[in-house]
């Protein structure tokens, strides 16, 4: 077994795959069909052993930002039963909302902060908006794992306090062009990392701001 393995996976179909990877330490890097580092991507791994469960669900809280007439950040990934809050850093004012089945909520238009953050408790995909400002969107991916983040501009996200067994790993990025891959691995007590590629459309992710509203 060498000490890196560079899977492909922009399918639909789940794989299984094999490699050594060190209890407690871990690195996946999401590469783009040009083989570019591809940030924003969620990396979700989901035990498949009773003795590598993660850790039981506990109440956390997160904010997205609405900052220069924009959601901050452009994804985020959570457990579910995560509350977020939604600070507006902005002068004008926003109205924040979802029609997504994972969570469907409003803000009516406010400065500063909303009254209470929202509760995210289920799992699924949620596309937030703005009523005003109809060009800002931002993403939440809600998992029933712990075991749950999202690549930094390099590319990667790391895992720490792994313990050895199976996990089913889940790939998404909002401008994926195929299904959300699932592949299946099994991780032991060798250091290692892994790269994997999504095939998706690039488009701006952060649109310029339209003339006329204040920031």
């Amino acid at each position: 077994m060498t000490s890196s393995l560079r899977v492909f996976c922009a399918f639909a179909l789940a794989s299984l795959v094999h490699f050594n990877a060190a209890a407690n330490d871990w690195r996946i890097t999401v590469v783009d069909q040009a083989g570019k580092p591809l940030d924003d991507a969620v990396v979700e791994l989901v035990s498949l052993d009773a003795g590598s469960e993660a850790d039981a669900a506990v109440m956390q809280q997160t904010s997205i930002k609405q900052q220069g007439l924009n959601f901050v950040p452009f994804v985020s990934a959570v457990q579910v039963g995560t509350e977020i809050d939604f600070p507006n850093l902005d002068r004008t004012r926003h109205h924040v909302y979802s029609f997504s089945p994972a969570k469907v909520f409003e803000i009516q238009l406010y400065h500063d902060r909303p009254e209470q953050p929202i509760l995210f408790d289920q799992a699924g995909i949620v596309a937030l908006g703005c009523n005003i400002h109809d060009y800002m969107e931002a993403y939440v991916f809600i998992s029933e794992s712990n075991l749950v983040g999202v690549t930094d501009p390099t590319g990667q996200f790391h895992f720490s306090q792994l313990n050895p067994g199976r996990y089913q790993l889940r790939l998404w990025h909002p401008f994926q062009l195929d299904d959300m891959p699932s592949i299946e691995m099994t991780l032991d007590d060798s250091s290692n990392e892994a790269t994997f590629s999504l095939k998706v459309q690039h488009r701006p992710k952060q649109p310029t701001p339209q003339r006329g509203f204040g920031s």
